[in-house]
């Protein structure tokens, strides 16, 4: 695919829009599991409450929380908070939220950066902490506190005097046991986890905003709705690059493929026999439609996963292990089990993919020879055997297509195993994480989440390794084409015929053989063509008769010697120029899906009607014409098939006949008309093209007989050249042609 890399160059400003929507998308969709994280864990788990830092706390809270806070961070602290008072002119702001206000003053915190709040998160959280342990002590003395800091401090409550403030006593402790305290608290909330603490930090600041009087359902069902919110945009924003990703992509390969069908056509276009030799008919056809589709579509996937796949699959592990370091391990397993099944999966089916272009041109092939040739299966009665050729062909396709279809009917259920065993996994060690309170629960749910982002994206990676394979065959089967440099090329300092061009041609010395022969087909051949005269060729099958007038236009290039129109040699021009001084008529007449006009006006998009009916006149085709209805308009089906063979040659030779050209070459043509459409056609002929070269090649005698010079040939060889009568004489070859046709008297 390499090869073919040029084609994205006009691309590559939509490639890259492409890459960064992508690069958004990924983002936003790693973003959500994180959001449905703290849905679970703040918005349900913990009431709405975000931080372990409160909003807000009353003043007698807050000097029992500075018990516990050393010096350092008490100022702090202090500067991070405002005091109410219940009489302040600003407690109005706040009294709708903090009810308590009335009757207390609170701390109201400011708004700081995030650095400065960060450095009193972890003391505050400590002590408040310790100050909810103490009071849940001094309410009920039969419960046992999680954290027992009145033994590490060697304080009983119980035994305090009724009415004595135990926050009082503690603040008047020396700041060496205070000190141990808080070693104290480190080390028993290091035994708890980070998570677990956390929550039970905000749990202190909950019980805080409930004696506040805020209400917390309130505030839960406002968390919950604003996160709610940001992932409902995140996925409008997702939607919306997937759509501008789908769309760009399908104009990227749509562009591609127009451009690659454009230029193979204008490759083919400038092939010469010699191509189309190596580049079977329907081969063409099919790299110009299924091979462009397969890369059409490998172009569509390429720009839509291969840059969204990987993002996907590293900010998925990224995420994954931030959630939870301790279960790696899972996603690990997956993933290499993933990876084998592709790898095994994909060593099964490139041979299979490689295997079906090839395939796919047998079976245009057959299909394409019978159809063109259904006349002659009829009539031999081979129905059945070419049947069984196209069965052959058919089945062959159908059971590498199976086989592929098979393998990849095995991958699917194989990757949703792994897809489910790992969701399994990730809940059932999750589990013991949560209960080990290791884990919260959202983080739980996002890892699994993640997880599934990062196997999909494998398995999005694995289709375009699947895909990429039969794209790439087609890929190198349409470089194959496009690189392919023809034999026949214009000279890169091309000459000009003169203004007063005549058409002589003269062959000196001309021997040819074609690609790949080991011996030549012509051999030494020299003739000159007068302006106004008829050159004939005649000769047995094989002779070489067609292949002399296919050198001409450069239909194949010669070997040895020279062609020369006008003393200047064919290879001096540009095939343009030396093919617009040629009308040619080949073999087989070709007629185009359309209008009689249609096909004549290929010769001269300019030619007036009077100038088409002028050359259907001489090549007796007016009959023919003029019996239809709608004359020139009538309908031509694709190759002519709704006319006759004769009907077919004469049109051709009209449309030749059109380009009223100095030159004209008749390769066989009057084989398929009778005898007096012939010899009509050959009188009217000679009124009309009296200045032209006449070149034909013909296998009747009496087609040449009034040639000005007949040119015999044999086995690729001149055996003889002169008029008719000449060659009577002194011709062997030419006499036995004659003879086995025509009788003495009418050879006379």
């Amino acid at each position: 695919m390499i090869r073919l890399k040029r084609y994205l160059k006009p691309y590559l400003s939509m490639f890259f829009l492409s890459v960064i929507l992508l690069f958004t998308q990924a983002n936003l969709d790693l973003a959500l599991p994180d959001y449905l994280s703290k849905i679970v864990n703040i918005g349900i788990q913990q009431n709405g409450v975000e931080d372990s830092i409160p909003l807000a706390i009353r003043a007698s809270t807050l000097d029992r929380v500075l018990v516990f806070v050393s010096e350092d961070n008490q100022e702090a602290v202090l500067d991070a908070y405002t005091l109410i008072q219940p009489d302040d002119g600003s407690a109005s702001e706040y009294a709708d939220t903090y009810p308590a206000l009335s009757n207390e003053a609170i701390y109201v915190l400011q708004e700081e950066d995030e650095s400065e709040l960060a450095k009193i998160e972890a003391p505050m959280a400590k002590a408040m902490l310790v100050v909810s342990g103490i009071e849940k002590a001094l309410e009920d003395p039969s419960s046992t506190p999680r954290l027992d800091w009145g033994i590490e401090l060697g304080l009983d409550f119980d035994q305090l005097p009724p009415g004595t403030d135990p926050f009082m006593l503690l603040s008047m402790m020396p700041a060496t046991q205070r000190e141990q305290l808080t070693a104290a608290i480190d080390e028993q909330l290091a035994t708890l986890g980070e998570g677990f603490s956390a929550q039970m930090a905000v749990a202190v600041v909950k019980t805080e905003y409930e004696a506040l009087g805020v209400d917390i359902a309130q505030l839960q069902n406002k968390y919950i709705l604003s996160v709610g919110a940001i992932m409902i945009l995140f996925t409008l924003l997702s939607a919306a690059c997937t759509i501008s990703v789908g769309y760009l992509s399908a104009k990227i390969a749509a562009g591609t493929g127009r451009d690659l069908r454009g230029d193979i056509f204008r490759k083919v276009e400038s092939f010469s026999s010699v191509e189309f030799d190596k580049f079977p008919t329907a081969s063409l056809i099919t790299r110009s439609t299924n091979d462009i589709t397969q890369l059409q579509m490998v172009t569509m996937i390429i720009v839509r996963m291969v840059f969204y796949a990987p993002i996907m699959g590293v900010g998925g592990v990224i995420r994954a292990i931030g959630k939870g370091s301790s279960m790696w391990w899972t996603i690990g397993a997956a993933v290499i089990v993933l990876l084998s099944v592709i790898g095994i999966v994909i060593s099964f089916t490139i041979p299979k993919f490689k295997l079906v272009q090839k395939l796919l041109d047998r079976l245009n092939l057959v299909a394409r020879e019978n159809l063109t040739g259904m006349m002659v299966i009829r009539a031999f009665n081979m129905q059945k055997f070419e049947e069984d050729r196209f069965e052959k062909a058919n089945r062959d396709l159908a059971d590498n297509s199976l086989f592929i279809a098979r393998v990849m009917a095995f991958m699917m259920p194989m990757m949703m195993f792994i897809l489910n065993a790992l969701s399994v996994t990730i809940i059932w060690v999750g589990a013991h994480q949560v209960a080990q309170a290791n884990m919260q629960v959202g983080d739980m749910m996002a890892f699994l989440q993640y997880a599934m982002q990062i196997v999909f994206s494998f398995l999005m990676l694995s289709m375009l390794f699947i895909i990429l394979p039969r794209a790439s065959v087609s890929a190198e089967r349409i470089a194959d084409v496009l690189e392919t440099n023809p034999v026949i090329t214009d000279p890169e300092d091309p000459k000009t015929f003169n203004g007063s061009f005549k058409g002589k041609i003269e062959f000196r010395n001309v021997s040819f053989r074609y690609p790949g022969a080991e011996e030549n087909v012509l051999h030494d051949i020299s003739f000159v063509a007068q302006p106004g005269q008829t050159t004939a060729f005649i000769g047995s099958t094989g002779s070489g008769k067609s292949t002399i007038v296919n050198l001409i236009p450069r239909f194949y290039e010669i070997s040895e010697g020279e062609i020369l129109l006008d003393d200047m040699d064919i290879r001096a021009v540009t095939q343009h120029d030396l093919r617009d001084k040629i009308g040619f008529v080949s073999q087989k007449g070709v007629l185009f899906s359309g209008t009689i006009e249609s096909n004549l006006r290929i010769a001269d998009e300019e030619a007036s009607k009077e100038s088409m009916f002028e050359a259907i006149e001489i090549a007796q085709a007016a009959e023919f014409v003029s019996g239809k209805e709608e004359g020139l308009e009538a309908e031509i089906a694709q190759g002519g098939s709704n006319v006759s063979g004769g009907q077919k040659q004469r049109l051709s030779i009209a449309r030749a006949l059109l380009k009223k050209s100095p030159i004209y070459i008749f390769d066989d043509t009057f084989s398929a008309l009778d005898f007096k459409t012939d010899a009509a056609l050959r009188r009217a002929l000679m009124k009309s093209t009296d200045a032209s070269t006449i070149l034909i090649v013909t296998q009747r005698v009496s087609t040449v007989k009034n040639a000005e010079q007949i040119i015999v040939l044999d086995n690729g060889k001149v055996v003889g050249k002169g008029t008719h009568k000449e060659l009577m004489k002194n011709c062997e070859t030419y006499q036995e042609i004659a003879l086995s046709q025509l009788s003495l008297e009418e050879l006379s």
